[in-house]
């Protein structure tokens, strides 16, 4: 039986979710790769104790995560069940419902009829009697924002979920649903959404000013860009990367030239600084406190062990900020 660090409190910050009472580890654990029923049981036993031993206490999951969709989240409920069920209480479970998930009309989107559904299932499959966070994976334009916050609203009162949360929606789009499950009194506190180096999206779509104004949380996903962002393509495409091995995400063409020449120039600032190319852009999410953790995959211990190093420095001076700007813009 796996035995926690005694020690696992003790490097890692964690950050309020906005202006709510919810801490989150500025380092957190995506289960979208790695977790599937491709994957070793006993190599994900070894990544979520890493993790938690290291004080990462979020492990976040959507209905589809796989491969199959849905054994992302079974792999994680039989490692509760079998090594961390006296840890209930110490971690944040999330999970999504937006996506394909079934087929026929109700098996996506954002109707009360999927969600809650879907919330159900990924109950059963995890072992769980609630999540922490449940999250509108995406927006859906064919349903009222209404009624996709309505059960928002009624996954929150039911005690399956403890808070709300929305997934790549814009910042106008999660003003207008702020505003709905506030008048309803529901507990959203975060955003999570895609966000890096080289993706300035909520940035440029509001959502990160509207976060800060509001005093929503945001988790970033992709902040490596599927590994781009890390010193793993500098010399070449290996053999066992994603590129090769996995096609799916991130796909040979877009490793330019261009390309590898910003991610020799940031490896570069983010030698000076002492750190690796990773733990750079990790810590340059945190920068500025607008974001609340920084969600990182791993198919190896060693990852998470050199990632959470991130939040040991998070500040940039204006130089370094420009450097980064002019090199990556």
């Amino acid at each position: 039986m796996y035995t926690p660090s005694d020690t696992r409190y003790d490097a890692m910050p964690y950050n309020r979710a906005g202006t709510s009472g919810l801490k989150l580890p500025a380092i957190s654990l995506g289960l979208w790769h790695n977790f599937g029923d491709t994957a070793s049981y006993d190599a994900m036993r070894a990544l979520i104790f890493t993790a938690f031993d290291c004080g990462i206490t979020h492990f976040d999951l959507a209905n589809n995560y796989g491969p199959q969709p849905g054994s992302a989240e079974e792999n994680l409920g039989r490692i509760l069940r079998e090594e961390l069920g006296g840890c209930r209480d110490q971690l944040i479970v999330t999970t999504k419902a937006g996506y394909d998930m079934w087929p026929g009309p109700y098996g996506n989107g954002g109707s009360r009829k999927y969600l809650l559904a879907s919330l159900d299932q990924s109950l059963r499959r995890l072992g769980l009697d609630y999540v922490d966070i449940f999250y509108h994976h995406r927006p859906d334009p064919e349903t009222p924002l209404e009624e996709t916050m309505g059960a928002l609203a009624q996954a929150v009162r039911s005690g399956k979920a403890l808070y709300a949360g929305l997934s790549n929606y814009d910042g106008q789009r999660m003003e207008r649903a702020a505003a709905i499950l506030e008048a309803m009194g529901v507990p959203f506190v975060i955003n999570q959404n895609r966000y890096s180096i080289f993706n300035r999206t909520i940035e440029q779509n509001g959502l990160k000013d509207a976060c800060a104004r509001l005093g929503k949380g945001i988790v970033a996903f992709c902040p490596l860009e599927q590994g781009l962002l890390t010193d793993r393509y500098l010399k070449g495409i290996p053999d066992d990367s994603r590129i090769r091995t996995d096609g799916r995400f991130l796909k040979e063409n877009a490793l330019t030239q261009e390309k590898l020449g910003k991610i020799r120039a940031l490896n570069d600032i983010a030698a000076r600084r002492g750190q690796t190319l990773a733990q750079m852009a990790l810590a340059w999410i945190l920068r500025d406190g607008v974001v609340t953790t920084v969600l990182t995959g791993a198919s190896r211990p060693q990852q998470i062990l050199d990632n959470v190093k991130a939040a040991e420095n998070t500040s940039f001076t204006p130089e370094e900020l420009a450097e980064i700007d002019a090199v990556s813009l």
